[in-house]
Order: C-alpha cells, then sequence, then structure tokens
C-alpha cells in the first residue's frame, strides 16, 4: 500500500468502539474511504465517509477494500437469547471478514474480549475465543485482535442503553484503579480504537492486543505503513 491512501470498512459503526474507529479513520490523511456498516444509519457525516445500512445475515458485494475492521457486538441480555447473541458477535462479525476478503481486503482488526478462547466453558467468552479462531482461517495477510477488558464510553450519547456489568465494574475501577491490574482495569473504548487504528496497518501475522497495552493508545502518536 506505498504510496496509495486506504480504503477501509468498519462492521459496527454505530456502537462503542465502531464509532470511535470511525471517527478515527476518517481523521487520518492515510485513509481515502471509510464504508461504514451498520443495521442503522450513523447520525454522522464526513468527506471521507460511506454509510451502509446493511442486513448482515444477507451482506451485499462490498466495495474494493485494503481493510476491514470487525466491531459488531451485543449482549445476552440485549440480544435475548444465546443464539441470537451467536447470529451477532460470530456469524455476523465473520460474513464482513469473508465479505471483504472476497473485496480485496488484505488486514483485519477485531474487537474481542478478555478471556476470548473457543474451549472456555463461559459461553460469551467461548463464542468470542471461536470467532477469533475462525478469523485466523482465512488468508489475510494480517490479523489484529483487540481484548479490552470492560468498555467505558457514553452508549445514552449513541442511542444505546446503558450496561449493568459496565456501570458496576467503571464504578469498582474509579474506586480501586491503582489496585486492579491493568489488563483488568475499565479502558475507553477511544483507546481500544486507536489501538486497531495504529496496529492494523503495520501488523505481520496473527496479533493479539492486550486490554493493559492498549490504554494509553490514544495518546500515542500515530505511525502507518509506507
Amino acid at each position: 500500500m506505498a504510496g496509495r491512501a486506504r480504503v477501509v470498512a468498519v462492521a459496527g459503526a454505530t456502537g462503542l468502539v465502531g464509532r470511535a474507529l470511525v471517527t478515527r479513520l476518517c481523521a487520518d490523511p492515510s485513509v481515502a474511504q471509510v464504508h461504514a456498516l451498520a443495521r442503522r444509519p450513523l447520525a454522522w457525516a464526513h468527506p471521507k465517509l460511506t454509510m451502509h445500512v446493511v442486513d448482515f445475515a444477507a451482506l451485499p458485494a462490498l466495495p474494493a477494500l485494503d481493510e476491514v475492521y470487525l466491531a459488531l457486538g451485543t449482549t445476552i441480555k440485549d440480544a435475548g437469547s444465546q443464539a441470537r447473541f451467536r447470529a451477532v458477535d460470530f456469524d455476523a462479525n465473520l460474513a464482513v471478514a469473508r465479505a471483504a476478503q472476497a473485496a480485496g481486503a488484505r488486514r483485519a482488526g477485531l474487537v474481542s474480549a478478555m478471556g476470548a478462547d473457543a474451549r472456555s466453558p463461559v459461553f460469551y467468552s467461548r463464542v468470542k475465543g471461536e470467532l477469533e479462531d475462525a478469523l485466523a482461517a482465512l488468508p489475510f495477510e494480517a490479523r489484529v485482535i483487540a481484548r479490552p477488558s470492560m468498555l467505558r464510553g457514553d452508549r445514552a450519547a449513541l442511542g444505546q442503553p446503558p450496561r449493568p456489568g459496565e456501570l458496576r465494574w467503571e464504578r469498582l475501577d474509579a474506586l480501586l484503579r491503582p489496585l486492579i491490574p491493568r489488563n483488568l482495569r475499565a479502558i475507553d473504548a477511544a483507546d481500544v480504537a486507536a489501538a486497531l487504528a495504529q496496529r492494523v496497518p503495520r501488523a505481520r501475522g496473527h496479533e493479539i492486543l492486550k486490554s493493559g497495552a492498549m490504554q494509553d493508545a490514544s495518546r500515542a502518536p500515530a505511525r502507518h505503513r509506507r
């Protein structure tokens, strides 16, 4: 991609990390176009941004891409069942990854979760791990997996209901942060987006970003592949 501006896609553009990714990528001078995929329109505009309102169970062909960022996610409570949760967190993300690869994308970034493991007895962690394994089987040149701890961010500003688990952990984090191991501390969604936006263009092979390593990413100077 030396000397050529990148074309990227973000799936889950209306979520906490997805919106932060879209904002950051639109501001990146090395990015020419940002294709945002979501189930509802993004209430924000930018000259580089093209919004695609899609059915993730029946994706259309995607435009030519260099990179794809996968930030689709829900909770079992919001989804209503384990099957519906899996349809979003596994099926939809994998469908976008496959469509992006078919559209020429050579690099992928994924918002996974701390504790993701395909062998986990915990359903949530197992699905996240299964998605990581499925993404690893696709022929991308590079894959970057972000495993954040509990996310911090203003869901109300995005028209989303608060998540009680996030609120409880954020209150505990505020009281005990110096005592909490770095990988367990609550992390700003913007930091996760920054870490992915910085690493995906430069990564080689398969990389995993743990929550602690992403804490200060939004304040680090951006570097891009040349």
